[in-house]
């Protein structure tokens, strides 16, 4: 239930973002050097945070009398949704200060570890690990903005009706796009506990490695973005050759990884578990190849962002959400662990053919 929660504060946390820890980074980068628009970048996007983590607040009281099992658990773990308000992560890497950032971030879980030491010694004690981890990044936040405001000379600036209104229908898309990702990570998870397959540990072992994989990603991500917003406002034949190849370079590398993965994989079930899983081998080594996909995913997204191409985000993840819960249906109904393994690596592939089509789009037209 404490894992339950700790998703259902994700999911909730994504909401509250509403797509500005991807529209941040780029208005971030565009107005680096003009205070007075900075100031609204950064005070409009914690304001439309905070009004719709209050209207989450709102909800929250509100189902509060039907004292279901799992509302205590979620309660609890509202600061990590409270955390998203004020995450500062678009603006410090749109300034190109991400160490900053995640000096922060290591200073406030080694506290909140070392509090979770202290304070938690029971199993009835479990909920308020949430709590611990949400306050913490909560008070490590509040000190990075500080910081912000101080470094480039914030000046308080009431949100502007024209801007709300326009990030508010832009970031409907990106903020559709999230949740999708975070939906088509555990649609097969949600699907398998349901049928009682003997493969959902298995597969949850794999899926928790090739998280990592991803994590690499999105840090490569990250470093690109702001350099990509201010190559593409320059020379935007200079971004489409820097993409091209960068995207190339990156999955060649991944491919050598997904290579080692494929032959080390009893060896990295092993460590991770502890036993021999000859399911949880078979399924890593198809789903070792899906970082490789992912890296060409990382350029489409990127390209797609900087062209204000939102909407398009919007009907791929609409439409990759279906195709999860689809693809899941099969696999569960199979339960053959090579179908439930390329699960993922299926769901990266149509992704990538999506993202193809949308970006030779206008080629297309054209013709």
């Amino acid at each position: 239930m404490v894992m339950f929660a700790s998703r259902f504060s994700m999911l909730a946390g994504t909401v509250v973002n509403y797509g500005t820890s991807q529209s941040g980074v780029k208005d971030t980068a565009l107005n680096l050097n003009d205070s007075n628009k900075l100031s609204l970048v950064f005070f409009n996007t914690l304001f439309i945070r905070a009004v719709i983590f209050v209207l989450f607040a709102a909800l929250l009281l509100a189902f509060s009398p039907i004292r279901a099992s799992s509302y205590y658990y979620i309660a609890i773990a509202s600061p990590m949704v409270l955390a998203e308000v004020v995450n500062p992560l678009c603006f410090y890497i749109g300034i190109e200060r991400i160490k900053v950032f995640n000096v922060s971030n290591m200073v406030a879980n080694f506290f909140a570890v070392a509090a979770i030491f202290i304070f938690i010694h029971k199993p009835q004690d479990a909920p308020w690990v949430n709590f611990i981890l949400g306050l913490a990044n909560v008070i490590s936040y509040i000190g990075l903005c500080i910081y912000f405001i101080s470094r480039f000379k914030l000046k308080l600036k009431l949100p502007l009706k024209a801007e709300i209104l326009k990030t508010s229908k832009d970031n409907f898309y990106l903020t559709i796009n999230n949740i999708s990702a975070i939906v088509q990570q555990s649609i097969i998870i949600f699907a398998l506990e349901w049928s009682g397959s003997e493969l959902l540990g298995a597969y949850a072992l794999c899926d928790r490695f090739i998280s990592q994989c991803r994590n690499v990603l999105n840090i490569i991500s990250n470093a690109v973005y702001p350099n990509a917003v201010n190559l593409y406002k320059q020379h935007r034949e200079a971004w489409a050759a820097y993409r091209k190849k960068s995207r190339r370079l990156f999955a060649g590398l991944f491919l050598i990884g997904s290579l080692l993965i494929f032959v080390l994989a009893d060896v990295i079930i092993y460590v991770l578990s502890k036993k021999h899983d000859p399911d949880a081998v078979v399924m890593l080594r198809i789903m070792g190849f899906v970082p490789v996909i992912s890296a060409f995913n990382v350029y489409g997204v990127l390209d797609m962002l900087l062209k204000n191409r939102n909407v398009y985000l919007f009907r791929v993840a609409v439409a990759l959400i279906f195709t999860g819960v689809l693809v899941a249906a099969v696999s569960v109904c199979v339960n053959n662990r090579l179908l439930v393994g390329a699960f993922t690596i299926i769901i990266e592939a149509c992704a990538f053919c999506m993202y193809e089509y949308v970006l030779r789009k206008p080629m297309l037209d054209n013709a």
